[in-house]
């Protein structure tokens, strides 16, 4: 499918373009990695986009078989848009973009949705923990920012699962504040008193030096 202001090329760089190349739409992506979302979440992490904007990227990335809707069972009943199988391939582009944006030597401006603050502890983890058997180490994580919930699974020094909800096994670390709090935590600046970490502390250090960021320099 090509957009309205597609480039007309069969290049599959162009075609793929024509696809997630429009404003908004590779964010709109972005919001679903870790799991579907209403459109009024949608909204909110993405208050940029107004609505008829918002709205026309849907419709064109279900068009384009990258996002499909689908109803809830019930109690919830609440429709939400998810990744196709062939949306969710399109991850190692993210990782890529994430960590070609951190050496950028123009400064990053604006705010970090709570999945772009979680998703970065997935894409800067330094995976040498999992080959250097004196640094594995295996342990649940729990995070609350703001009304949002995520569940991290560290296993022998890997990251195993990142996904958004609050169901599942008890956690070893829970971590709870508002969204720019517990960001400050995570990249290593103080955070504020309203941030609480409770359980295995030492864990949470081992996840923290285990999770590094590319600079301009290196």
């Amino acid at each position: 499918m090509a957009s309205r202001r597609g480039y007309g090329e069969a290049c599959p760089v162009a075609h793929a373009l024509d696809l997630i190349g429009e404003r908004w739409a590779l964010l709109v992506v972005r919001e679903l990695r870790l799991g579907p979302k209403r459109y009024s979440d949608l909204q909110a992490s993405l208050p940029g986009a107004g609505p008829n904007v918002l709205s026309q990227r849907l419709r064109d990335l279900e068009a384009g078989g990258v996002l499909r809707r689908r109803t809830l069972p019930p109690p919830a009943n609440a429709r939400v848009y998810e990744l196709t199988p062939w949306g969710a391939e399109l991850e190692p582009v993210f990782r890529a973009l994430a960590r070609w944006g951190m050496r950028s030597p123009m400064p990053r401006q604006g705010r970090l949705s709570s999945d772009s603050i979680m998703l970065g502890l997935h894409t800067f983890f330094d995976t040498a923990h999992a080959c250097d058997p004196a640094q594995r180490w295996t342990a649940r994580y729990e995070f609350h920012l703001d009304r949002d919930v995520y569940r991290l699974h560290v296993v022998d020094g890997g990251v195993k699962e990142l996904v958004r909800g609050d169901a599942g096994d008890p956690a070893d670390v829970v971590v709870s504040g508002p969204r720019t709090g517990v960001q400050a935590l995570l990249e290593g600046d103080t955070p504020p008193p309203t941030v609480t970490v409770t359980g295995d502390r030492s864990a949470l250090d081992r996840l923290l030096a285990a999770t590094r960021t590319p600079t301009t320099d290196g």
